[in-house]
């Protein structure tokens, strides 16, 4: 070996450098590659190479409840220099006509808003709100930061209690089934379930009808980074370095070396062997991890196979339209409603429940779905993120990867999509063209190039399937964060609990890892079993 380190971690997106910080930590000596030119993955800020100082996060934006982390605490995120502010108008969901609905980080101003839409629907929020809160924060935010349990062991536990069997009874449910029985306004109809799609959870797929009222009784609402997507990044990597770890990027693994049945070393693509005394760990994707990086004979058939399988999510990939503008964005809905102009996120396009039914229906056809997008103008609460006076912004929406078939079309269609985004933009802003300095799109195509672990541009690494989430995630045998040979570990958004900026997978694998080498690991959650078992 030309170097030997206690452990080895492939790639630099948030979790796997929360993983490697957690192992720093406890006196490991580890090393992280990453084939780009900077750390962090997603967690992207750049700035617009033709006008410089507005600063663009074109693809990691809205991170919800990252204050509440165990590992913001832990790592001391905050006093690296990654702050966050939670606006408190969350999400407005502005419509043609004129009405908004409206998400408050105050609950009852929300139940107010959907009031003025119908009185059956408030009171029905206010319900689920209290019925699941306790769900929320006694099951479901311990399940998500501990290693899950196995599918009968964890329905034996939550069957012994009133809110387990409340949260069985609801999960039998699909999401869209849950919103048609349990609310009537088609407009709130479909801000549920727009919501439970930026979760990426398929709307027909039953087993997931609890995500509805879990993300009204959640208390963590979207929040900013100021400075930009990428000071998240910088203070994780600051956390890494201070515990003595290394990142060394433009440097790409080529294969995962294995002998006498476990995990040695990586070789790097320029023939450079990097000894492991105790692990690998991938927060690449499963494709990457076992099909390109293992050689077939060190890969089991049936382990080949489930990865052959993996499934991403078809409504995931997105298409961003970036602005920078002489003033602030301004909706012609805020002349009766003024709070409007200082929502953090704004929903364009969305009208009705069969707008998001018809857009999930393009999705499946490969066509292009009608424009509903979301976006914000994350100068109105950090101006650092643009020159003084100026302002930026963007829309996002959801577009196939394989657009009319072929991914490739996306060279010739982005501009044209673009286009069409700013129109509908400019249909609820009359003086928009008037700001707009110029502007730069990206398409799915565009974000799977830029992270080739986003295969087909989905961002969340994986979709959530009833045999892809929990236990089963990535795929039954992979579920608890170890790989099918002894040292080999999974720290990426295809375990669970999943994707989205949470670095809960991140965190999850530093509790096995750490049990495995036996490290001291004062900081590690009690075992999710014990807890569930004292409900």
């Amino acid at each position: 070996m030309d170097h030997l380190y206690d452990g080895i971690i492939l790639g630099s997106g948030h979790n796997s450098l929360i993983l490697q910080a957690y192992l720093c930590r406890s006196g490991l000596d580890v090393l992280c590659l990453e084939r780009r030119d900077i750390a962090g993955g997603g967690l992207a800020t750049v700035e617009d190479p033709r006008y410089p100082g507005f600063l663009h996060n074109t693809h990691s934006f809205y991170h919800r409840a990252i204050t509440h982390m165990p590992w913001y605490r832990d790592l001391e995120i905050e006093r690296r220099g990654a702050r966050y502010v939670e606006p408190e108008l969350n999400v407005a969901l502005i419509r043609e006509e004129g009405d908004a609905l409206e998400w408050w980080t105050n609950f009852d101003k929300t139940v107010a808003s959907f009031r003025q839409f119908s009185e059956k629907d408030a009171d029905r929020l206010q319900h689920w709100r209290d019925a699941f809160l306790p769900i929320v924060e006694q099951i479901l935010i311990p399940e998500a930061q501990a290693p899950p349990l196995p599918p009968e062991e964890r329905r034996r536990l939550l069957e012994r209690n009133s809110s387990g069997r409340l949260l069985l009874e609801v999960s039998e449910l699909s999401p869209l089934a849950f919103v048609q029985k349990e609310f009537e306004h088609p407009v709130i109809q479909a801000g549920l379930l727009f919501f439970n799609g930026l979760r990426e959870v398929d709307l027909r797929c039953r087993g997931f009808g609890h995500h509805i009222p879990a993300l009204l009784a959640s208390s963590g609402k979207a929040q900013m980074c100021l400075g930009g997507s990428a000071a998240l990044a910088r203070a994780l990597l600051s956390s890494v370095e201070s515990a003595g770890g290394t990142v060394r990027l433009q440097t790409t693994p080529g294969r995962i070396l294995v002998e006498s049945g476990g995990v040695v070393g990586v070789e790097t693509t320029e023939g450079e062997l990097i000894g492991a005394r105790h692990f690998v760990a991938s927060g690449l994707n499963p494709h990457q991890t076992f099909l390109d990086l293992f050689d077939p004979a060190d890969i089991p058939s049936d382990w080949r196979r489930k990865a052959e399988a993996f499934q991403y999510n078809l409504v995931a990939p997105l298409f961003g339209l970036n602005l920078n503008l002489n003033a602030p964005l301004r909706f012609d809905a805020a002349e009766g409603q003024p709070e409007l102009n200082e929502a953090y996120m704004v929903i364009l396009g969305l009208n009705h429940v069969n707008d998001y039914l018809d857009m999930v229906e393009a999705h499946v056809q490969g066509s292009r779905p009608p424009p509903i997008m979301w976006g914000s103008c994350p100068t109105l609460f950090d101006p650092s993120q643009a020159p003084e006076g100026k302002h930026t912004a963007f829309m996002w929406q959801k577009m196939p990867y394989h657009l009319d078939g072929d991914s490739a079309n996306w060279d010739r269609e982005r501009e044209r999509v673009g286009q069409e985004m700013l129109d509908v933009m400019a249909k609820h802003s009359r003086g928009l063209r008037d700001t707009v300095i110029d502007h730069f799109v990206r398409s799915p195509l565009d974000v799977e190039r830029t992270f080739p672990n986003m295969k087909y541009g989905d961002l969340l690494i994986g979709a959530f399937t009833n045999d892809q989430i929990g236990a089963n995630r990535p795929f039954e045998g992979a579920g608890h964060y170890r790989g099918h040979v002894r040292g080999m570990y999974l720290c990426g958004s295809s375990s669970h609990p999943g994707g989205n900026v949470t670095g809960l997978p991140g965190y999850n694998c530093a509790q096995v890892l750490s049990a495995d080498l036996g490290l001291k690991s004062d900081w590690a959650p009690e075992p999710i079993a014990d807890r569930l078992a004292r409900l």
